[in-house]
């Protein structure tokens, strides 16, 4: 099979999906949309910017920024990255026509998604190329924060799920909402970890629970991430367990984090991490007592998934989507992440209760096995492929 995959290739969640594929009887292409090495061997990689991602500088990951830069960034990328998308298209379809792919697969709608459906229908591809098949992958908030915040977003939003042939969504919620946005009853869905699960040689439970008081946020700096209420949860967590650490990842330097450990006198208790390589968190969630998703749109969080496959007890933000993976107050508790004394009170429970922690790990060791084991995943997102290839 030939697959061309549109994707922000710095991502680890695209990286993790991807190298799947790498076998001798596929040949896989990338048109990333931010530029990059991909350090796989893959048949060809072209650099395809749109909404303005040609401005960051070459990287291997996503880049640490402030939540002020993220949250403006955010903000003109959804006001007027829409608008780069007819420019950008062009070359996309130039490398389609180059390499003739049986299967294009957009992983996130904003812009991979818009990008390839612009790609696919606003121009011909070159004389003999048949249309290839198209997969858009939605990945937590496409829907609940990107499509509503511009006329333009949501217009294009619609869009693509009018033209894609099929859809991954990491939640069921997503494909209902696919659903509302115009995506017809008739074509196929799979709903599959947006990384493809959890890899059990990385990610598997500690010998026995933890008896430290170390609370980890794996989520780093998000303009959906509501660390401003995580942080004040912390000297409500402190006033009762002093001795309790939190561990933040991918907030080293992080300007209004340290502003925040500062004018809350808290210095003594958080540890601000880089990002940790992917082949290293497991180690840093097995020695760990919870894990704080404090995000107020989300599917479903990768870290959140493979924190609980550690053993960590998932306290999270009460969201529709969370609630496919968490049941209050028997695998893990649910909180109001715009409330800082919602969030101690979960992680207070959490530290209180070692019976809810070790039924909670039990738990979520058989639901990880049962929905998230990536091998499981992954051998039917190769049945969903031939799936769709057969429709042709």
């Amino acid at each position: 099979m030939k697959i061309l995959f549109v994707t922000d290739a710095r991502s680890p969640t695209s990286k993790n999906w991807i190298t799947h594929f790498i076998k001798p009887e596929n040949e896989i292409y990338i048109a990333s949309t931010f530029d990059c090495d991909f350090d796989v061997p893959i048949q060809g990689f072209e650099f395809t910017p749109v909404a303005f991602s040609s401005a960051k500088r070459k990287s291997s990951a996503p880049s640490s920024a402030s939540s002020l830069t993220l949250n403006l960034r955010t903000a003109l990328r959804q006001s007027f990255g829409p608008l780069t998308i007819s420019f950008a298209a062009n070359k996309l379809r130039n490398f389609i026509s180059k390499i003739k792919p049986d299967l294009i697969h957009a992983m996130r709608i904003p812009y991979e998604g818009m990008l390839t459906s612009y790609a696919l229908s606003g121009g011909r591809v070159a004389e003999g190329v048949s249309r290839p098949q198209f997969i858009v992958s939605v990945w937590g908030n496409d829907f609940t924060l990107h499509a509503p915040s511009t006329p333009l977003m949501k217009s294009y939003t619609k869009f693509v799920l009018q033209k894609v042939d099929a859809l991954h969504a990491d939640t069921n919620r997503d494909v209902k909402l696919a659903r509302e946005y115009g995506f017809p009853e008739e074509k196929l869905s799979l709903v599959a970890p947006g990384n493809g699960g959890v890899r059990g040689d990385i990610f598997y439970p500690p010998s026995e629970l933890v008896k430290n008081p170390i609370i980890i946020n794996p989520r780093g700096v998000r303009p959906y991430v509501r660390n401003d209420s995580f942080f004040k949860a912390i000297p409500i967590v402190l006033a009762k367990y002093p001795e309790a650490k939190f561990i933040c990842t991918s907030m080293q330097n992080e300007s209004q984090a340290l502003k925040w450990i500062e004018e809350l006198n808290i210095s003594h208790a958080v540890e601000l991490l880089p990002a940790i390589e992917y082949q290293k968190m497991g180690d840093l969630f097995r020695s760990a007592q919870i894990v704080v998703s404090p995000s107020i749109h989300d599917g479903t969080p990768n870290s959140l998934i493979e924190a609980m496959a550690c053993g960590c007890f998932p306290i999270a933000g009460d969201l529709e989507s969370i609630r496919e993976w968490i049941t209050h107050g028997q695998n893990g508790l649910l909180f109001d992440s715009n409330d800082s004394q919602s969030i101690a009170d979960a992680i207070l429970l959490g530290l209180e209760r070692e019976d809810l922690r070790r039924d909670a790990a039990g738990l979520n060791a058989n639901l990880i096995s049962a929905k998230a084991d990536y091998e499981v995943n992954m051998k039917k997102v190769e049945e969903f492929y031939n799936s769709v290839i057969r429709k042709t």
